[in-house]
């Protein structure tokens, strides 16, 4: 077990609540009542499975810390389960879902509860500026979200490189992911995706999900991550945009050097000569792999190659 896995978040007994509420939509009968009301039929291009386990719900719940105060935005709520244990919750929730045969059913299943706000629309086009004033999310906000594996990394950089206010971001992924999000230098899962989520916020991976969870069952094992926004990056560099580029390329071919990967990039315009350079500056051999630097580094050797010139030819 990875030693930033959370040990202490106990998940919340969402069964404990006011008898007058509407029923549970995750408890399994009534997903089943629900699909088959509707004769709902799962899209694979949508990437849904519905989540119909409480426990893990409530893992989710009490990893994203719910106050009453909160703002929080869902992306994918599917038939409304997460989405209604945050409305019993929070001050305010924001769903936004692509599939205009789930509006209706998210409608009717979310009628009692007045601080949703539906969107019908495709996250990943959304200027998300622009979408968070129009909604209200004007302060730090919790993206908390069985997230559609297939557009899981885009959802999740676009929201920390867009700027808005978040104050974590917790959510379902595939497994495999949420290993590479929180992986160290020198790990097989180490790359890109690592340094980039981690720039940006404090990884943390809450529970690991079995396929049983859900209907339909996922091909892949699923894990809950959570995303803490940092208040600053953990390292200053004076090009941010080259050094996610040497990033980028570093691990474009992870088994070629830096002085190859680098150089041989064509979105890069440096020779061997000044990779090789600028790595000893810095303290590392030319024969050194991208999987071999942290944060930290990237950042050094980004500001030592930034004096070479332009970025681009």
């Amino acid at each position: 077990m990875s030693s930033h896995t959370i040990k202490n978040i106990s998940a919340i007994d969402l069964r404990d609540r006011d008898p007058s509420l509407p029923p549970l939509i995750a408890e399994p009968q009534n997903t089943i009542a629900v699909l088959q009301k509707y004769d709902f039929q799962f899209k694979k291009q949508f990437g849904q499975n519905f989540l119909i386990d409480l426990h893990v719900l409530g893992k989710i719940a009490a990893s994203a810390d719910l106050k009453e105060d909160d703002l929080c935005l869902e992306i994918g709520p599917g038939i409304g389960s997460l989405t209604q244990i945050m409305a019993e919750r929070t001050k305010k929730v924001v769903a936004v879902e692509i599939d205009d045969r789930l509006i209706s059913i998210l409608n009717e299943n979310l009628a009692a509860y007045p601080n949703v706000d539906l969107v019908h629309a495709d996250f990943m086009s959304l200027d998300l500026a622009a979408f968070f004033k129009e909604h209200g999310l004007d302060r730090p906000v919790k993206v908390v979200a069985n997230l559609p594996y297939y557009i899981t990394t885009p959802i999740i950089m676009g929201l920390f490189e867009s700027g808005v206010p978040l104050s974590m971001v917790v959510v379902m992924v595939q497994e495999e992911v949420a290993q590479r999000m929180q992986a160290k230098p020198g790990s097989k899962e180490y790359g890109a995706l690592s340094l980039a989520v981690q720039y940006y916020a404090e990884p943390y991976l809450a529970a690991h999900v079995p396929k049983n969870c859900f209907i339909p069952r996922p091909n892949v094992g699923s894990a809950v991550i959570r995303l803490t926004r940092r208040e600053k990056p953990p390292v200053r560099t004076a090009n941010e945009k080259l050094m996610f580029s040497l990033i980028r390329a570093s691990f474009g071919q992870r088994r070629k050097t830096l002085v190859n990967s680098l150089s041989g990039s064509p979105q890069l315009s440096f020779s061997k000569e000044e990779v090789t350079e600028a790595l000893h500056d810095i303290g590392l051999d030319e024969k050194v792999r991208g999987e071999a630097l942290d944060l930290e580094a990237f950042a050094r050797l980004a500001d030592r190659l930034n004096k070479k010139g332009p970025l681009f030819g």
